[in-house]
This record gives structure tokens, C-alpha cells and sequence, in this order.
């Protein structure tokens, strides 16, 4: 962070209240350069078919024209080219949209400005998108919490199309609270309403912030944090009879409560709340359930097992350890579960004509990354499953390059020996796990 920015922070720190008027003398061609270089190489292109290394080559060019644009306040951000990705275990697909290169430089750059200020204003329940804190974080606390209070129930929550129902006026508003430089404002108005490219068609865009765009997610927190995070922590937990606890990750978001009575007061308002914002919940994704120390116990009287919800790509349950006390619970989700090893079972079959070692790095690429997000305490045996599932369909690719069925089991393991795929290993323990906690 440079001088001007980290003066910032501390005005912002200090003063919780305070209007920005002048920001973009911070938007600098250091700071665009940084934030290019900062876009992985094999990032897509926009719809000018520009590569960040073509960006990198001509950044003398356009940059200076891009900078003289902010500032006069005639910037345009090129339309933003639409493309669809699938969804965790449905059929249907998520939009996506691409900047062009260069703008999603300076996305990132007024991203950078704006998160100086804003940083000091986000609560600690919020973890998306943020600087220094991670899905390991926010699974942190909600260990942590469930662990280590009285918590008796969970509300399960999601958000329906969140990116694609920003409301901009409500959005321009929640801005003008800190930011008073015309100049900001009215670029991210403009990127708001920025054209989308479909199939050749240019269409306008009325609600919603473009799913893909490095500010959008910075967006996204004003908005979550003025409708959610700032009203369930000043209005909601004032009038509560017990504790409760909210952890949000962009638009999932789980709040843990003592009290079923509580309970049952917030997720009657909280559908009200979000309608008042133009944003809704997701019925198949929001359940209030009993969970917790106390849920083990009376399921266990009765001879049944605690409720489980989802969150973040794990299943939580009620468990116990080897000393017989309550213990949180996660396993990898089945339907992210059946999504990684659809994914490298794909790569596979492209792949199975290269050489064994090409073949091994890539599997170990995916593998690896595969581990390093599920690899928490507990999610041994979900990763061992996805390995056993990627060894064995490796040995059907391997076999299937030749009809003289000479590749035996025993021929594999030699090559196993040679070209070792990466085993399950846990990234986090639990001693690690509870250093993760914010709250």
C-alpha cells in the first residue's frame, strides 16, 4: 500500500463518518501496473480479444489515455463480454462476465482505493473478498462459535441471484456515505451499467454488477454490509434474549443462535429486510435447523442423528471426539464432491494420450488444489475418496490407449511408483483451524 492510501486508512480509521472528495490522484499508473500485473497471464480476454501480455507489451499506450479519461470524467468501460460456467450440481449455468484486460486493471486499482476505506468500516462476520481473509476463516469461526458457545440453532441462508439483483440506486447511495469524489462515483456507475456482449448482441444492464468484475465483489460487501451485517448487528442482536452469531461469505451466509424463539423472530424479518433491498432468499438453500451441543444430546435420547447444513462447499454435522465431547464435524459436500471428480475424470480422458509424466503432473496440479481447499481437519476420508476415485479411472484411461489389455494392475503400480499422483493430506488441523478464527 503507498503512502497516499495507507493515510487514508488511518483518516478512515479515525474518523468512521468521514466523506472522501478526492481519490482518484490515487489511481496511478503504478498502482494500474501493479494491479495488471497481479491478473494471472491465462486470464480470458475481454471482448476486444486483448491478452494480459498484450496488455503488458502496449501499457505505455493506453494507459496515459485511460488516466487523462478518469480524470476529465469521460471514461467508457468497453462492454463486458458474457460467458456461462456450470453450477455445483445443477444443470443450469451461472453467468459470468469478462472485462476487457486494461479495464479490469483499473477495476482492480479503484477496487484497491476504495478497500482502504472500507476495510476499516466491514465488520469482522464478513470474509469474502477481503484482504487477509479466506473460506478457512469464516469456517474458522463458525468452529469456533458453534464449538465453543451456547449455540442450539442454525439458520442456513443464500441468496437468490445476489450479483444479478444489486439494486444500483440503493448501491449509489450506500457509495455517497463515504466516497464524494465525482470522479469514483461515476465510474462505477458507468461499470454498473455497462454493456453486456452476448452472442454478437450488445444489451443494456439495469440492476446487478457483472459477476467477474474485480470491483463487483467490493461492491457487493457495501452492499451486504449496509443491508445485513450493519442491521443484524445494531438492530437485530440489541433485541434478542440470547447470543447470536453472524458469518457471511459474499451472499452465503449462516447465523447461529441460543434461542429458538430468537431464532424464529429473525428469519421471519429477515425476508422482509432483503425485499426491501430487491434481494430475496433462495427457498432450497435457507433452513432453520437444531444443532449444537444440546441437538446431540436429545438426538441421540431418541435414537436419531442432529440435522446437518451446508456451508461453503462443506456438510457440518454433530460428531463427538475421542474423549466423548461435542465435536463440529465437515466433509466435503457431495455435490462439490461428484463436481471434482467429474472434473478430473474429464481431464483424464483429454489427456490420456500425452506421456505418463505429463499426464501425472496435471492430475497433481488439480489434485493439489483440490487438497489445499478441502484439506481440513476431519476431511481425511472424502479426500481419500476422490483419490481412490482418480486412481482408479487413471488406470481405465491407461488401459483403454491399447486393445492388447497388456496393461495390468501390477504394470500401474509401477508406474504409480514412477509417477506418483499427490496424495490426501490435511492443510489445516484443528490447533491450525482455531488460529483461523476472527470473531
Amino acid at each position: 500500500m503507498t503512502t497516499g492510501l495507507e493515510r487514508v486508512t488511518a483518516k478512515a480509521r479515525q474518523e468512521g463518518k468521514l466523506q472522501f472528495t478526492s481519490l482518484a490522484h490515487h489511481i496511478t499508473s503504478e498502482l494500474v501496473w501493479d494491479s495488471l500485473c497481479d491478473i494471472p497471464n491465462g486470464s480470458a480476454p475481454g471482448c476486444d480479444g486483448q491478452t494480459v501480455g498484450e496488455a503488458k507489451e502496449s501499457f505505455q499506450q493506453w494507459v496515459p489515455e485511460m488516466l487523462r479519461a478518469i480524470h476529465d470524467g469521460g471514461y467508457q468501460p468497453p462492454p463486458i463480454r458474457r460467458v456461462y460456467i456450470p453450477k455445483p450440481g445443477k444443470t443450469e449455468k451461472r453467468p459470468l462476465g469478462i472485462p476487457c484486460v486494461a479495464d479490469r486493471a483499473l477495476q482492480r486499482s479503484v477496487a484497491r482505493v476504495l478497500a482502504a476505506i472500507y476495510e476499516q468500516d466491514f465488520l469482522p462476520c464478513s470474509f469474502g473478498g477481503r484482504p487477509r481473509l479466506s473460506a478457512h476463516h469464516a469456517l474458522a469461526t463458525l468452529t469456533e462459535v458453534i464449538a465453543g458457545t451456547s449455540v442450539s440453532y442454525v439458520l442456513e441462508a443464500d441468496l437468490k441471484n445476489f450479483f444479478g439483483s444489486l439494486d444500483h440506486g440503493w448501491l449509489l447511495r450506500f457509495l455517497d456515505c463515504r466516497v464524494g469524489d465525482p470522479r469514483i462515483t461515476h465510474l462505477i456507475r458507468r461499470w454498473l451499467k455497462a454493456g453486456i456482449l452476448e452472442e454478437g448482441r450488445l444489451t443494456p444492464n439495469e440492476t446487478g454488477a457483472p459477476q467477474g468484475g474485480s470491483v463487483s465483489v467490493l461492491l457487493s460487501n457495501l452492499y451486504l454490509h449496509q443491508v445485513l451485517d450493519l442491521w443484524f448487528e445494531r438492530v437485530v442482536k440489541p433485541r434478542l434474549r440470547g447470543k447470536a452469531y453472524l458469518i457471511r461469505y459474499i451472499d452465503d451466509f449462516v447465523i447461529c443462535f441460543q434461542y429458538r424463539e430468537d431464532a424464529e423472530r429473525v428469519q421471519a424479518v429477515l425476508s422482509k429486510r432483503l425485499k426491501k433491498f430487491a434481494l430475496t432468499l433462495e427457498p432450497s438453500k435457507t433452513k432453520l435447523i437444531r444443532f449444537g451441543r444440546s441437538a446431540q444430546r436429545e438426538a441421540r435420547a431418541v435414537g436419531k442423528r442432529p440435522e446437518t447444513f451446508s456451508f461453503l462447499g462443506f456438510l457440518h454435522y454433530c460428531t463427538r471426539n475421542r474423549k466423548g465431547n461435542f465435536k463440529l464435524g465437515r466433509k466435503t459436500e457431495k455435490s462439490r464432491l461428484r463436481r471434482s471428480i467429474a472434473g478430473l475424470t474429464e481431464l483424464m480422458r483429454e489427456i490420456r494420450h500425452r506421456s505418463l509424466k505429463e499426464q501425472a503432473d496435471a492430475i497433481n496440479q488439480v489434485l493439489r488444489g483440490h487438497y489445499a481447499y478441502y484439506g481440513l481437519a476431519g476431511n481425511f476420508w472424502s479426500l481419500r475418496k476422490v483419490y481412490c476415485r482418480v486412481a482408479r479411472y487413471w488406470y481405465k484411461m491407461l488401459c483403454s490407449r491399447s486393445w492388447r489389455g497388456s496393461f495390468t494392475w501390477e504394470v500401474f503400480n509401477r508406474v504409480l511408483v514412477r509417477f506418483p499422483l499427490q496424495r490426501p493430506q490435511l492443510r489445516l488441523t484443528y490447533g491450525q483451524l482455531q488460529s483461523h478464527a476472527v470473531l
